[in-house]
């Protein structure tokens, strides 16, 4: 037995000396060589954020990109296909963000390896190439490996999946096949949508000695960091639909995700995600800028090592997070992705601060060692470094002084709390505050509080908290209920179901092919999916149109037009009565006209930018409606009157010149040969819409509607500029109708100017005239303040009443400036000494209590002026606050000013 033992120990040993140490590069390419082998077509990654579809805002799969696909609403070009996918989980059902930095295998950006097959090969084949390429291609040894296979599930009618497992058993042994349940083997998108069975492959990367006291098929699917999934095969059989039916889908796919991450694990012999060449080398700049030092090798024995092991894989990963979406055009903001984004890059920034004490902006340090470790595979992040640098940095300047704000917040909360004798657990609400204003985590908050022996109500936190993801939920569920056919719409079902007709026709015979139900804030809306449309789909920017479905007995009014899963929808508050009938859609031909007027002016724009101001000017985000256009740009200062001069100039000489636009489809390849600008972050099919205003001046990809001529604009008129984020800037234009409306509202404002100013003739000139008999007013009133002050303040020394040595004045003046009341407050505190001061005023209107406390007296009496304030402030109905030697408060009932003086000599 012990002989056995020794040989399996050996045997163990010896199979981790055969593994190929391959850099994680040449296991990218490695991947998609072997499957270009197998006549797979090699597609580049999506843009991880997600542009057309409501229900997701990332590619949070290797499938997402191609759900249309998998649903059958777009054709199949390729019916096998290889990537690898820039993918982000973060919100939703997979949600990994937690655990990020924690465990050393989940992530939030990650590279999805991934072969698919539409409608061609199967599970038989599947399997056949995933065993060969990890066993005879990457040399991994195939007695660490185990599979996975759909139990079945007896509720959902779905058998044992019996042909994965007689596959697997060609190529290992039946022990190593294990059955797995629905929550592991069955794949699922989301609540809706393409789903199936799956059959997984797992790796045990533990050491010899620890293979032999525990056998690896215990552990999969166990958590454990080293027996894990390496690869998923998902045989895509059927459709969840919104009633949590399974149907099966037209056609049978397949759709398999590697984990890259996962496989350089395997194939570089580490133990974790982080040890591999992928994220060592933003390690080791993390380390540099720290002076901390990486060592997982000693997490277990130091628990302050593994506080900043945990913080380095935290800025590691979150790094290409947050750089990944800033190429792809998804700037942080306050909403949506945005504020997916900056919440990552804040947990990045707290971890740095709090376990690494970098207590300055670093992060946007880290991009150029990401940008030279994968800009090769993903250029963009070389392209856009510049501009990712800048956005994360100006991202840091402004969280680093909300954290500033937010330590003096709760610094003064404890020191409160201390002082009011009135216990030592901080309120959960307020811990909520600085989570949610401020962005402070709970540890922290209790780290803070401990330092001044005081603790947190942790559980009434959980409950402010819980109650707010409620209310977030509600804000943002939207019950959909399943697409429901019409007769006619069942003879094309996943047959060419609609067509758009917008560019050339506005007016069409259209046929109602399905509908549904949607129900989101309590307010019911019907979408439709017409035959052929004349209406635009929201898209790059531009608005859907919107319009009329006529018949001879009823008009629907379609309110908004958008596309999902490449589906062209119509939304409508009512169903028609009659859904098998004929309508004529009809399309808002004057807002479509200036929406087109304004699309084709942006790129008149775009074009005009890039000759003032240097071709390193990107489009960065664009909305085009019947109203005015936006447009922001990559440039990293402000555009000054003289340049905005030059642009509408150019803009407006090329309107008169009614150039015809020239639209054009053609191959990707042959568009980017004619110099055809392409959007980062957006997905280009193989065939795209070239549009050109003169060859030598204008040259997009855009889907949008376009004038037949530069004419049609009529003008184009900036009438606003500025900055919406570091390194991005933004214009805003009218053009046609809305520039004439503009100039008419000028006209009349300078007008009704010359009227004030009693028909005066040089209308600059005597407003200058007013600004500077103004301001010499103003300062005749400030001197006029100043002397009032003064005698107010003789008035209050001579009123001051003395008890145990203290200086007390509590009075109530009559005084119309907070400004002087506070200046005069800091020269009675400079001037008498161990002042207790307290004063109540009217101030415009709203009764206003100050007061002041010699700093001796803060310290030896215990005296907080902002807690007195607060006291006070009830009297008249208000709030307020400060710092211990000097507060002020306002409110509401000017009748209690009073009361609050007879209480602040009754506190003294």
């Amino acid at each position: 037995m012990e002989n056995l033992a020794l040989k399996t120990y050996a045997f163990c040993y010896l199979s981790t000396l055969f593994l190929i140490r391959m850099e994680a590069s040449k296991v990218r390419q490695t991947f998609l060589d072997f499957f270009k082998s197998k006549q797979h077509e090699i597609v580049p990654s999506a843009p991880m954020v997600v542009k057309g579809d409501p229900t997701l805002m990332f590619n949070n799969s290797g499938m997402a990109p191609f759900k249309d696909i998998f649903l059958g609403n777009a054709p199949i070009k390729y019916p096998r296909i290889a990537d690898t996918q820039k993918c982000l989980r973060v919100s939703g059902k997979h949600n990994d963000l937690e655990e990020v930095g924690v465990d050393t295998y989940h992530h939030t950006m990650f590279e999805m390896l991934g072969n698919w097959s539409f409608g061609d090969y199967f599970k038989k084949e599947a399997i056949e190439w995933a065993w060969e390429l990890l066993t005879k291609v990457y040399k991994i040894d195939p007695f660490r490996l185990y599979v996975t296979v759909f139990e079945g599930d007896e509720k959902e009618g779905i058998p044992f999946d019996q042909e994965a497992y007689d596959t697997w058993k060609k190529y290992i042994s039946e022990d190593r096949i294990l059955r797995g349940n629905k929550k592991d083997n069955f794949w699922e998108m989301g609540d809706m949508g393409p789903c199936g069975p799956c059959s997984e492959i797992h790796c045990d990367i533990r050491k010899p000695e620890d293979r032999m006291l525990v056998p690896g098929k215990q552990l999969v699917n166990t958590g454990h960091p080293q027996v894990i999934e390496i690869w998923n095969n998902v045989f895509m059989e059927f459709e969840r639909k919104a009633d949590g039916s399974l149907v099966k889908l037209p056609k049978q796919h397949v759709d398999t995700g590697m984990g890259f991450e996962r496989l350089c694990v395997v194939l570089q012999g580490k133990q974790s995600n982080y040890d591999t060449d992928v994220f060592m080398p933003i390690i080791n700049k993390i380390e540099e800028l720290s002076g901390h030092r990486y060592k997982p090798e000693e997490e277990e024995k130091h628990k302050k090592q593994l506080i900043i092991n945990i913080a380095m894989r935290v800025i590691a990963d979150h790094i290409r997070a947050i750089s990944f979406s800033i190429s792809d055009g998804q700037l942080p903001s306050n909403t949506g992705a945005g504020y997916v984004i900056r919440r990552i890059l804040r947990r990045a920034i707290r971890y740095g601060y709090q376990s690494l004490n970098l207590k300055e902006p670093f992060m946007h340090r880290l991009v150029p060692t990401l940008a030279n470790q994968m800009g090769q595979a993903f250029p963009e992040l070389v392209s856009q470094k510049l501009l990712i640098e800048k956005v994360i940095k100006e991202e840091e300047i402004s969280f680093y002084k909300t954290l500033e704000i937010g330590l003096k917040r709760i610094d003064q909360v404890c020191i409160d709390l201390a002082n009011s004798k009135k216990g030592t657990v901080i309120d959960g609400k307020i811990v909520f505050e600085l989570y949610d204003t401020f962005g402070f985590p709970v540890d922290l908050t209790s780290l803070i509080a401990r330092s001044y022996d005081l603790t947190i109500d942790e559980e009434a936190f959980n409950k402010y908290l819980e109650e707010q993801k409620n209310r977030s939920r509600a804000a943002t569920s939207v019950d959909t209920e399943d697409w429901i056919y019409t007769e006619f719409g069942k003879t094309l079902q996943g047959e060419n179901e609609t067509n758009f007709v917008g560019y050339e026709e506005q007016e069409i015979q259209s046929k109602i092919v399905r509908y549904r139900k949607v129900k989101a804030k309590n307010k019911e809306q019907y979408h439709l999916v017409l035959n052929k449309t004349p209406f635009y789909a929201e898209s790059g920017g531009q608005v859907g149109d919107t319009g009329v479905l006529e018949s001879i007995n009823e008009k629907i009014v379609i309110n908004d037009t958008k596309k999902e899963n490449g589906v062209i929808i119509h939304f409508c508050d009512r169903l028609p009565e009659n859904i098998n009938a004929e309508y004529f859609s009809k399309v808002d031909k004057s807002k479509r006209l200036l929406t087109t007027n304004n699309h084709s002016a942006t790129h008149l724009l775009h074009a005009a930018l890039r000759s003032v101001l240097g071709t390193h000017v990107e489009q960065k985000g664009s909305l085009v409606n019947d109203e005015h256009l936006r447009f922001d740009f990559s440039h990293f200062s402000k555009i000054t009157d003289e340049e905005i001069k030059q642009i509408e100039r150019i803009v407006n000489n090329k309107i008169r010149e009614n150039i015809a636009s020239n639209i054009q489809l053609m191959g990707i390849e042959d568009a980017k040969k004619t110099g055809a600008m392409a959007l980062f972050g957006e997905k280009y099919g193989d065939v795209v819409r070239v549009v050109t205003f003169d060859k030598n001046y204008s040259i997009e990809l855009c889907g949008g509607t376009h004038v037949p001529a530069t004419g049609q604009i009529g003008y184009f008129k900036i009438v606003s500029e500025g900055a919406v984020a570091a390194g991005i800037r933004r214009i805003e234009a009218v053009t046609s109708e809305k520039a004439e409306e503009y100039f008419e509202n000028q006209i009349a404002v300078l007008n009704e100017l010359k009227t004030v100013l009693k028909g005066s003739k040089d209308v600059v000139k005597s407003v200058n005239g007013l600004l500077e008999e103004n301001s010499e007013l103003q300062k005749q009133l400030q001197q006029l303040l100043k002397e009032k002050a003064g005698m107010i303040k003789k008035e209050l020394v001579a009123k001051i009443q003395k008890k145990d040595g203290i200086n007390i004045i509590t009075e109530k003046i009559s005084f119309d400036s907070a400004e002087e009341i506070k200046n005069l407050l800091f020269e009675i505190k400079n001037e008498v000494e161990n002042c207790f001061v307290v004063l109540g005023a009217e101030v415009k209107g709203k009764p206003s209590i100050s007061v002041i406390i010699s700093d001796n007296l803060v310290k030896e009496k215990n005296l907080n002026a902002g807690n007195i304030v607060r006291e006070l402030a009830k009297e008249i109905n208000g709030g307020g606050g400060g710092q211990a030697f000097y507060a002020q408060a306002g409110g509401s009932k000017a009748e209690g000013l009073d009361s609050a003086i007879n209480k602040a000599k009754a506190i003294i």
